[in-house]
């Protein structure tokens, strides 16, 4: 067997060859993390110096689909951006059901209500794909908020966004059909697309939309093919674009009839 043999003295860097080049790889690091943050949209515009600061604090961490990210009731210790992958706000109803409140797409980004009022986190984040996110401490978080004027009217205009979604969403659960409640969620997920149709351009899945509207996967996907057969709306792989607009409102809005157990009129 043969013996490992040392390096050389000329192959060895000296400890200020090895400081040199670690003081590069930092730049280097720092550089792409300011141009990744940059893309943020709470974040974009920011001056570098700022960016550096924000991301020199945060931890980065790869969470596996189905992996918590956060737990409803913990500590609100932290901002969380989603880098890449995709995350949900979800939340338990009281018969058990997890209901999906949110879907959060990269640059995305979640907790800022408990760094806001230091309360506990009022729902939970679960990874829907393996993500990277990025954990900004609480304290340094503030710092954003209150220091930079652009960031703080991000955050409010988010807020009231977020009142108003929740708002539509608490009418949405409260339509008495389950196919009305699917295609309300529909409507809601949709926006403008050429002639005058509309769009959803990563359509969730069947499992992800029975979770927003408390309902079962089957049920969903009755409701999708009565869609389809009529024409109102057509896939194309992720995307679904809505044909009729006004006739999905309109379906909407009036409860089926009822037809054999467990169909349009299913709850």
């Amino acid at each position: 067997m043969t013996e490992p043999t040392a390096p050389s003295a000329a192959a060895t860097p000296s400890p200020v060859q090895d400081a040199g080049a670690g003081a590069q790889l930092n730049q280097a690091v720092h550089q792409v993390i300011t141009v990744h943050l940059n893309n943020i949209p709470l974040l974009s515009g920011l001056s570098p110096q700022v960016l550096q600061q924000v991301g020199a604090a945060m931890q980065f961490r790869t969470v596996e689909k189905g992996t918590y990210v956060m737990l409803k009731g913990s500590p609100g210790e932290h901002l969380v951006f989603v880098l890449s992958g995709r995350v949900q706000v979800v939340d338990v109803t009281e018969d058990g059901r997890e209901m999906v409140l949110a879907t959060l797409a990269p640059g995305d980004y979640v907790g800022e209500m408990a760094v806001i009022d230091n309360q506990p986190r009022s729902a939970s984040v679960l990874a829907a794909d393996t993500s990277l996110v990025a954990f900004l401490p609480s304290a340094q978080a503030r710092q954003l908020l209150y220091g930079q004027p652009l960031v703080a009217e991000r955050v409010m205009r988010r807020l009231a966004a977020t009142v108003r979604s929740a708002a539509a969403n608490r009418a949405i659960l409260s339509l008495p059909s389950a196919f009305q409640r699917v295609y309300a969620a529909l409507e809601q997920l949709s926006q403008p697309a050429p002639g005058n149709m509309r769009e959803i351009p990563a359509m969730p899945t069947q499992q992800e939309i029975a979770a927003m509207v408390n309902t079962s996967r089957e049920t969903v996907s009755r409701a999708l093919n009565v869609l389809l057969q009529k024409q109102i709306v057509e896939k194309d792989l992720r995307r679904l674009i809505v044909r009729q607009p006004d006739t999905l409102r309109k379906m909407a809005q009036e409860d089926p009839a009822p037809g054999p157990a467990g169909h349009a009129g299913g709850r």
